[in-house]
């Protein structure tokens, strides 16, 4: 018969080994999704950043269009020729006397990023940046009508990840799927002084 005091427990030996390993599996799929978070902040931060730059190119364009009001109209390119990549703006303005046609080409060579040169290529700007200023509603001074002359300001690029699309008008077309296509617009309205 056995006598219970002297049964002895050996230690339990690899069992460490095994824990080490799982753990290091645990550990190794963590680092995958971290890597993976990484990838898409990275995407996020871009994606905002060209945001933000077009915000800006947006505000610049509709603070030239309410500083010359009467002449508002002269400013509209429609949104089948956009101004910025691929347009026929020159990449100096200097020789365009001031005005809306020296307006157009400032902001067509900020829309293609001329302001931060990168290896010999414009790189101060968001992928694809097109610009295009629509005459929502022309003015009517006539005495009982009086609607002030609206002109909306789009500004579009090509976004990283698909989205839904917009539906501004402006780069329709320009930059594949539909969905990779972001616009944002302010419309600007010059009242009548005389109604």
């Amino acid at each position: 018969m056995l006598n219970p005091r002297r049964i002895v427990m050996l230690p339990q030996q690899g069992v460490t080994l095994l824990e080490v390993l799982v753990t290091i599996l645990i550990l190794a799929f963590g680092m995958l999704g971290l890597a993976g978070l990484m990838g898409k902040t990275q995407v996020a931060e871009i994606e905002a950043y060209q945001r933000a730059q077009a915000v800006s190119l947006l505000s610049d364009m509709t603070e030239r269009i309410d500083a010359s009001r009467t002449v508002a109209a002269a400013y509209v390119t429609g949104t089948a020729s956009p101004l910025g990549v691929g347009d026929t703006q020159p990449a100096s303005c200097t020789g365009i006397p001031f005005g809306a046609a020296r307006d157009q080409c400032e902001w067509s060579n900020a829309l293609k990023g001329a302001a931060e040169l990168k290896s010999g290529l414009y790189a101060g700007a968001m992928l694809g940046a097109r610009g295009c200023i629509e005459q929502v509603q022309a003015a009517d001074p006539t005495p009982g009508v009086c609607k002030p002359g609206v002109y909306r300001v789009t500004v579009a690029w090509q976004g990283l990840n698909p989205t839904a699309a917009p539906f501004l008008a402006c780069g329709s077309g320009l930059y594949g799927a539909t969905n990779l296509r972001r616009a944002i617009s302010a419309d600007v309205t010059i009242g009548l002084p005389g109604c």
